[in-house]
């Protein structure tokens, strides 16, 4: 789900005049919250990393199969897919929900706080769903008993996408959507069109955003590696320091987005997330990394900025008398929403949360895996709301951070929308 996101400004959206059909499902939506909401925090205080959601996707398969929904587990390695075909002939839309959390200790005093310890990277790390992902997939959990209640309802097939990895699988595995595209999860029956949400921790609770084409940022992993020379602390004169080549590196990278890139196309973001050199304070070592995000909304100005950060690193480090060398990722594409679908779904986004608290917003720098989907079939990603709508325009934590937290009330209106936007779909293609 989504890497770290920027506060959103709110912008309201025109009305719209298109009709979007109540199916009348209030009472079944309304019965299952308690139910969405006790899911949510089991998955919140037994959290798994990616590719590692063994018992979260036990827990959803059996909850699948007890609705009598076909069901195929072991997809990209965790990943769960239910099928639910109506009464009625019909498309496929499908339903995604991310199910992995993030090496993260929780720091916050909620009674279901994950204490889960784990490893990743070779450390021991804190496990946390510290970007909502249990609110996700306890969603479409709920989503998915509501629509098995109403099949007379359903004009065509459901499929149900749980998956693995959002976050990224371990270095040397394949996972996330990448994967479950490649296993052929659009296929058999294929999917024609997909529907996913991120809740957002810093949006209130029963308000939703949403932005047609190129929503969220793509999103490529680079690391850089400078080759120095080991010396005494005391001499450095003696070697060539990698540590202080590396500093000149990332000060460079940030006149690539400061002065390089034309900001007021599209916003771009170069990250620097870990560092690491040396053994000890008086050893100037041999070698030092840095490992770190790009983000971009357009794939010329990725190119651009991928062909400068080489560029610059190789060129800072033979000023130094170093050598760098500097590997980047292919990464995850844009999320883009499919303008007309986008269009067609507001609607029932407006049905469920009423229009004025349905938002148009700018781009995100924040990414999704969604996009792998997105590029083979029309989809719409949108952000539900999960800040506690007491607090203040500033009171949240960030996704990705210790101290995240998502208000639970905010969880039925997630079972509605998707409930909705579905059978909408499905309506239409009749």
């Amino acid at each position: 789900m989504m890497k770290k996101v920027v506060a959103l400004a709110l912008v309201a959206v025109a009305s719209s005049t298109m009709h979007a059909q109540d199916h009348g499902l209030e009472k079944d939506i309304k019965a299952i919250e308690s139910k969405v909401i006790d899911w949510r925090r089991d998955f919140h205080q037994n959290p798994e990393l990616s590719n590692r959601e063994f018992k979260t996707a036990e827990k959803i398969a059996k909850h699948l199969k007890s609705l009598g929904i076909e069901v195929q587990t072991g997809v990209a390695h965790t990943g769960v897919v239910g099928l639910l075909k109506g009464n009625h002939p019909g498309k496929v839309v499908a339903l995604r929900a991310d199910i992995d959390a993030l090496p993260v200790t929780e720091r916050n005093d909620l009674p279901f706080k994950s204490n889960v310890k784990s490893e990743y990277l070779g450390q021991e790390v804190g496990v946390m769903h510290a970007c909502g992902h249990d609110t996700h997939t306890a969603i479409l959990m709920g989503v998915a008993e509501v629509l098995s209640k109403n099949k007379d309802k359903i004009h065509g097939t459901i499929k149900f996408i749980f998956q693995p990895a959002e976050e990224g699988a371990p270095p040397g595995e394949e996972g996330g959507a990448e994967l479950m595209v490649k296993e052929g999860v659009l296929e058999n029956p294929k999917v024609d069109a997909i529907y996913g949400l991120h809740i957002g921790s810093y949006l209130p609770v029963g308000h939703i955003a949403y932005k047609p084409g190129g929503a969220l940022a793509a999103a490529q992993r680079f690391v850089v590696t400078i080759k120095g020379k080991q010396t005494h602390g005391s001499a450095p004169w003696g070697g060539i320091d990698p540590i202080y080549v590396a500093s000149k590196i990332v000060d460079g990278y940030q006149s690539i987005i400061s002065r390089e890139l034309e900001l007021t196309k599209e916003a771009a973001v170069i990250t620097v997330g870990k560092i690491s050199g040396g053994v000890r304070n008086n050893i100037i070592p041999e070698s030092a990394e840095l490992i770190g995000t790009i983000r971009t909304l357009d794939y010329d100005m990725q190119k651009q900025v991928n062909d400068r950060m080489k560029e610059m690193a190789t060129d800072i480090a033979k000023a130094y008398r170093a050598e760098a060398t500097v590997e980047i990722a292919k990464g995850v594409p844009i999320t883009y929403n499919n303008v007309e679908l986008t269009e067609k779904s507001l609607p029932s986004l407006k049905k469920m949360a009423g229009e004025e608290n349905v938002h148009l917003i700018k781009a995100i720098t924040g990414a999704e895996d969604f996009s792998f989907y997105q590029e083979k079939v029309p989809g719409f990603f949108f952000i539900l709301g999960g800040k506690d709508p007491k607090s203040g325009a500033d009171e949240y934590f960030p996704h990705h951070t210790p101290d995240f937290k998502i208000d639970d009330s905010g969880l039925l209106l997630g079972v509605k929308t998707m409930t909705e936007i579905a059978l909408d779909y499905l309506d239409r293609s009749k």
